[in-house]
């Protein structure tokens, strides 16, 4: 392997251990053969104060973001998660954003600068929620789960746009 090749292996590698999640082979499975059950028993109510229950989304891919209108990674991965929703929803994505803890006053607008095009609930005082899918140290967190209900891949701290977009295919 010559110099190059090896340099653009261990960047690739280097890439996948820092954002959590390890290269898959192009004939990898969608959802890995030991995935757990994810936890859709919880009800919260959205920027309108109507309230959502998580269940009601099983039988789609689900890509749920655990975000905070200050959190600078969050503000990057928001437009693509809006490009998803407009792109594979017809197909069967419902992307899911969750604000940790933000208050009404505050997510509402900020939903509507942002044009987020996807159902936004809010999380705040909701710890078992974050519990149920953590510990989260920190954020984003970002999980996608199968249409059968199962977390296929959790991203901590930002990930990247092709990954993104990898996953939700491959679920499709």
């Amino acid at each position: 392997m010559g110099r190059r090749a090896t340099v653009a292996a261990v960047v690739i590698a280097l890439a996948a251990a820092c954002s959590g999640r390890t290269a898959k082979t192009p004939n990898a499975a969608a959802c890995p053969a030991d995935a757990k059950p994810a936890n859709l028993d919880f009800t919260l109510k959205n920027t309108a104060g109507q309230e959502v229950r998580l269940a009601d989304y099983k039988g789609k891919v689900v890509l749920l973001d655990f975000w905070a209108t200050w959190c600078g990674p969050c503000k990057i991965e928001i437009p693509w998660f809006i490009e998803f929703q407009k792109k594979y929803g017809p197909a069967g994505l419902q992307v899911v954003g969750v604000s940790i803890d933000d208050t009404p006053a505050k997510l509402k607008p900020y939903v509507a600068q942002m044009k987020m095009n996807y159902p936004v609930l809010q999380g705040l005082d909701h710890d078992d929620v974050q519990d149920a899918y953590g510990p989260m140290f920190g954020i984003p967190v970002t999980v996608v789960i199968s249409r059968d209900g199962k977390v296929c891949g959790k991203h901590v701290g930002l990930s990247s746009k092709d990954a993104f977009e990898a996953e939700i295919k491959s679920l499709l």
